[in-house]
């Protein structure tokens, strides 16, 4: 009955999708409502609608919790079946808003929530798909990662290759510059074939301004809100010489990074460091709000710029929100256009919650789903694991 069922979804012209992602700066579930059709190049996606569930805070706590290996093998179990009910429930309440019954509902696809990254070797992504199956009946396919890392990859960056479906053009040479608790950047060269596509991660996103945020306003914030805070202050040049050293930055792709490299540990050595050498918070947040504006540039001059001239750098993740860096990365990309999602009819907050409806659909229609110029693995595989 279960394979009746997915060859009947496999078949459709139209699917009815929920796309599912929770991210490195753990502010809640994405979750998006989609209509896709076709598959592969022919994949064409309706957006119907999208929403943040956001976690509550003992929530968010467990999650770090486990991130920071705080945790014990007790804790994360459970938090894999309760962030499963999570995930279900946000997709409970999104048709819900829509008044779509679930029964409609042909394909949910989720990311998970990371809890640690070993790039090159493992990955632990939790929020059990079976719950979210049994929860809203429709067929979820989750665990992506695991699959590229088995084939030699580093398992991320994933959404590159929906971005070549959604974003390719004939005469633009396009890079898609995610910026969320991590930055990731996808180069699309103008009339490219997929093959001729890379990404990698650039470094810090939100990760580092978020957690100083936190620790300013003594928990009362979670992130920058446009980055007012750090357009109160002013750079530190030793400070960002030090964070612009840092061995990433300089490593050659294709490369991955997340909360074990750029999370709460090294974020409060820094703070502290440069607390202690007589900065404010406000100099601080503009420093960090820099590198990761320069790390960016920097990656593109030493990565990208040196095989491609880009006529378009588009901006997602949230990010995008934050007024001082986007002024910082017009500035560092200067006579580039530096332009948002929404410029161009998309929605930042939506893109990676839609790319993993997207790779679903992929993977339902059998379709290698992964990048291996960006990942690094040896040859295309068919991401995902899938629960009826």
């Amino acid at each position: 009955m279960s394979l009746e069922k997915l060859q009947k979804i496999k078949n459709k012209k139209e699917r009815l999708v929920a796309g599912l992602m929770s991210g490195t700066s753990l502010d809640g579930v994405d979750a998006a409502l989609m209509q896709i059709q076709g598959c592969g190049l022919t994949t064409r996606v309706t957006l119907i609608a999208f929403r943040t569930f956001p976690y509550e805070n003992e929530i968010r706590k467990a999650i770090l919790s486990c991130c920071e290996n705080t945790a014990n093998t007790e804790a994360v179990c459970r938090l894999n079946f309760t962030i499963g009910e999570i995930f279900a429930e946000a997709v409970i309440q999104i048709c819900k808003d829509c008044n779509i019954p679930l029964d409609n509902l042909d394909l949910i696809g989720s990311h998970g929530q990371t809890i640690y990254h070993i790039p090159g070797h493992s990955t632990l992504q939790i929020g059990e798909a079976a719950v979210i199956a049994e929860r809203t009946g429709a067929i979820t396919v989750a665990d992506f990662r695991v699959r590229d890392m088995a084939a030699g990859g580093q398992g991320a960056p994933l959404v590159p290759y929906t971005e070549y479906l959604l974003y390719r053009h004939q005469y633009k040479t396009r890079v898609l510059q995610n910026i969320g608790g991590i930055g990731n950047a996808t180069v699309i060269p103008a009339a490219s074939d997929i093959s001729e596509v890379y990404a990698f991660d650039t470094g810090p996103g939100n990760m580092m301004i978020d957690c100083c945020t936190a620790l300013m306003t003594a928990g009362k914030e979670t992130y920058d809100r446009e980055g007012f805070y750090a357009s109160l202050g002013a750079v530190s040049k030793d400070m960002l010489d030090e964070l612009m050293s840092h061995p990433f930055i300089n490593s050659i792709p294709p490369k991955t990074t997340g909360r074990e490299t750029f999370g709460e540990k090294y974020t409060l050595y820094m703070i502290d460091k440069y607390r202690a050498a007589g900065l404010g918070f406000h100099d601080i947040l503009a420093t960090l709000t820099m590198f990761t504006a320069k790390s960016i540039s920097s990656s593109y001059r030493s990565f990208i710029f040196s095989n491609h001239t880009a006529d378009e750098i588009i901006i997602s993740g949230g990010g995008s929100h934050n007024k001082t860096l986007m002024s910082m990365l017009r500035t560092e990309f200067n006579g580039v256009p530096v332009v948002c999602q929404e410029e161009l009819g998309f929605s930042s907050d939506a893109k990676e919650a839609i790319a993993f409806g997207i790779l679903a659909n992929e993977a339902v229609n059998g379709c290698t789903n992964n990048l291996p110029r960006a990942t690094g693995a040896a040859k295309p595989v068919i991401m995902g694991k899938i629960s009826f």
